[in-house]
């Protein structure tokens, strides 16, 4: 049962991971580290977020992941990713990587098609520009239709179009409904397949997983004894941990650093 996390008060839960022997911190970005903006492209962390990244990555056995369903190149834009971070990244729900100290990382998977993205990308792109406040954003394995500055009547009818183009001419490829987001894409990967990943690729004894969408719910599914999933605002969830806010994201990683510190003098 998920249950709130109260700023400024002791969390066994937290207390118990911030002991775990090898942690890795992975947050969804867009809702998560970052509060949710009308353009997708100008999405930052919040300060006070990255100031906690840091000083997690910063500690030994301690590794910050960010998990989206960015595309990789659009991924570490808004994340302000440089090729010497130490942040490893998680793009396309888990269908691209990028690991400290090496770089790009192909993940294991059919590649899309020859020229089906590109085919859907011209027939999509005429029924989203009729839209006003509808967004097209190109994806390396497809697409997706951002509606972040629409009303709803507007969303409700770009996305039905959008749906029957898909399920007439790509009926195989992955649908994916978020905050007003609407994605396809080739590749089945979801963030489950980042938790694994993650896991296997820095040994990890223990896992913190924070998003605020559908999408992350693949990711918490998969969590395990000795992890913890945390939801960020309403929705439901079988994250152990809610929080109402990015802001308080900030806190509870805050919190988090202050336990490992104290755990690993």
């Amino acid at each position: 049962m998920t249950r709130p996390w109260i700023p400024g008060t002791a969390d066994e839960d937290l207390k118990t991971l911030a002991a775990t022997p090898r942690l890795v911190v992975a947050l969804d970005f867009d809702g998560t580290a970052s509060p949710l903006v009308a353009d997708p492209m100008a999405a930052r962390a919040l300060p006070e977020v990255a100031v906690q990244v840091d000083r997690l990555a910063a500690l030994p056995d301690t590794v910050v992941a960010y998990v989206s369903g960015r595309s990789m190149h659009d991924l570490r834009v808004i994340t302000e990713h440089s090729d010497d971070s130490v942040i490893a990244l998680a793009g396309s729900h888990g269908a691209q990587y990028w690991f400290p100290g090496e770089g790009d990382v192909d993940a294991p998977g059919e590649a899309t098609e020859d020229g089906a993205r590109e085919e859907l990308w011209a027939a999509a792109q005429p029924i989203i520009d009729r839209y006003d406040g509808a967004e097209f954003e190109p994806k390396t394995f497809g697409m997706g239709v951002h509606t972040r500055r629409a009303d709803a009547e507007t969303e409700q009818r770009v996305f039905a179009e959008i749906d029957a183009l898909v399920a007439e001419r790509f009926p195989h490829w992955r649908r994916r409904s978020g905050h007003r987001v609407l994605e396809f894409s080739s590749r089945n990967e979801g963030k489950d397949a980042a938790m694994a990943a993650l896991r296997d690729r820095f040994d990890a004894t223990g896992i913190l997983f924070a998003g605020d969408d559908v999408t992350d719910e693949d990711a918490m599914r998969v969590l395990g004894p000795g992890d913890l999933g945390v939801r960020v605002g309403s929705g439901e969830s079988v994250a152990t941990l809610r929080v109402d806010t990015p802001q308080q994201i900030a806190e509870l990683l805050e919190a988090l650093a202050d336990e490992r510190t104290s755990a690993r003098q």
